[in-house]
């Protein structure tokens, strides 16, 4: 009985953390101006809840206790330092006048809620600090303001754990040695942060809306978290194309999220989605953002020709209505500005769909030796899909089987595996 009582508080942690710990992580980084130190005070209240909450109980409000035990982990460390530099000193007396408060559990709650998105943003901007290299600047911030783990950052980027690992160490020692502190930069600052910025937002998106791993396809969080930040953004600089391209394409993709999944929580292909469930609303402010951003000039960024495609996808009411044509020079226009792997491959399933499976199938062989996708599974779906359209039954079912060894999400591995099934035996 203890044992199932420990096994359900784990749970609880673990959900409580991947759910708030963003947030605790954020407000922290700005009180101690340190995210590594922060990350290293979230993670001893964790702990401290394992130990205490099997015995004590599951707090009330367990977010806001994590971050009252994390602040007061601080005041114990920094008591324990007598050589630490006066900064931190002002910090802990900060952290005591927090504690001494009449409420402390209600005041952390209030900083986990009230202007939240300001916080995660500051994180994001700080982190995102031009004494980092780009490639620390996004490892970080995903690592500190979505939550994510080096596992996830690592597939996003289609790259190695252990090399994302040593950027977060590396870009926290800079960010320490360099004195940055957490506070949000000036406006004339903006600028060269903001595409580090932009495709950190993007990414957490990304995260949320199709997760790398684990039970369900989506995280709903952190497409909340991504569209908030991408909101405040448009409010900061609304002058900025790319600014309101993103937050229009974070619009047009999430407008679909009720018909991603069937009742089951299984995903559903675009095709087959019910746009009656798509979200009107958003998809009305995506248009207007687009609209704005489209006002600037013909010069288009990555995130703006993101936001025509997937425009396109949203003007249709049913999928036959698609305009893939379009939908494939646009794409053509985004490689060509924003060359990447997985824009490629974005650009021959438009083909494919605009000019016949197999022109689709030639660009995808085309590209899937490149090292970046050498593991990466859309690559045998696209392939898979391209084939079966062409009567090649029995190679796309190989195709299948073959993406849904590489998925490592549970949801979409079981789609691949049952179109595999649904092909027939190959023999």
């Amino acid at each position: 009985m203890i044992g199932e009582r420990t096994d359900g508080v784990h749970r609880t942690v673990e959900a409580v953390w991947r759910l708030e710990s963003a947030k605790i992580i954020a407000v922290l980084a700005r009180t101690v101006n340190d995210v590594g130190l922060a990350e290293e005070l979230a993670s001893d209240a964790v702990v401290a809840a394992l130990e205490q909450w099997p015995v004590e109980g599951v707090p009330e409000r367990p977010a806001a206790w994590l971050m009252v035990t994390a602040k007061r982990r601080a005041v114990d460390r920094i008591r324990r330092d007598q050589n630490l530099k006066g900064k931190y000193e002002q910090v802990a007396r900060r952290l005591e006048a927090a504690g001494e408060a009449e409420d402390p559990i209600a005041a952390a709650e209030a900083e986990l809620d009230d202007d939240i998105g300001d916080e995660l943003l500051r994180v994001v901007f700080c982190a995102c600090h031009p004494v980092l290299s780009i490639e620390a600047r996004a490892a970080l911030t995903l690592k500190a303001a979505a939550g994510l783990t080096t596992g996830e950052i690592a597939r996003a980027y289609l790259t190695g754990e252990s090399t994302v690992a040593q950027r977060i160490v590396r870009a926290k020692r800079r960010l320490a040695e360099a004195g940055v502190t957490f506070e949000a930069p000036s406006a004339d600052e903006f600028g060269e942060r903001l595409d580090a910025v932009l495709e950190v937002v993007y990414l957490i998106f990304n995260e949320g809306y199709t997760a790398t791993g684990g039970d369900d396809l989506m995280r709903p969080q952190l497409c909340q978290d991504a569209m908030r930040l991408a909101q405040r953004l448009t409010v900061l600089l609304p002058d900025r194309p790319e600014v309101l391209g993103l937050a229009a394409l974070l619009d047009f993709q999430a407008s679909r999220s009720r018909a991603r999944t069937d009742a089951e929580g299984e995903p559903v292909p675009l095709p087959e989605q019910d746009r009656s469930k798509w979200d009107g609303l958003l998809i009305r402010r995506g248009q207007a953002a687009l609209h704005r951003a489209s006002a600037w000039g013909d010069d288009a960024g990555p995130y703006v020709l993101q936001a025509a495609i997937a425009a396109c996808h949203a003007r249709a009411s049913k999928a036959e209505e698609t305009d893939w044509v379009r939908i494939a020079g646009l794409y053509s226009r985004l490689l060509a500005v924003q060359p990447s792997p997985v824009v490629a491959l974005n650009r021959a399933v438009a083909f494919g769909m605009a000019f016949g499976p197999e022109r689709g199938l030639e660009l995808v062989d085309e590209i899937a030796d490149l090292p970046a996708l050498k593991d990466y599974h859309l690559v045998s779906a696209v392939r898979g899909e391209m084939l079966e359209r062409m009567g090649r039954t029995e190679e796309a079912r190989n195709a299948f089987e073959g993406a849904a060894a590489m998925a490592d999400n549970y949801r979409e591995k079981g789609q691949l595996l049952r179109r595999a099934g649904g092909l027939g035996d190959a023999h």
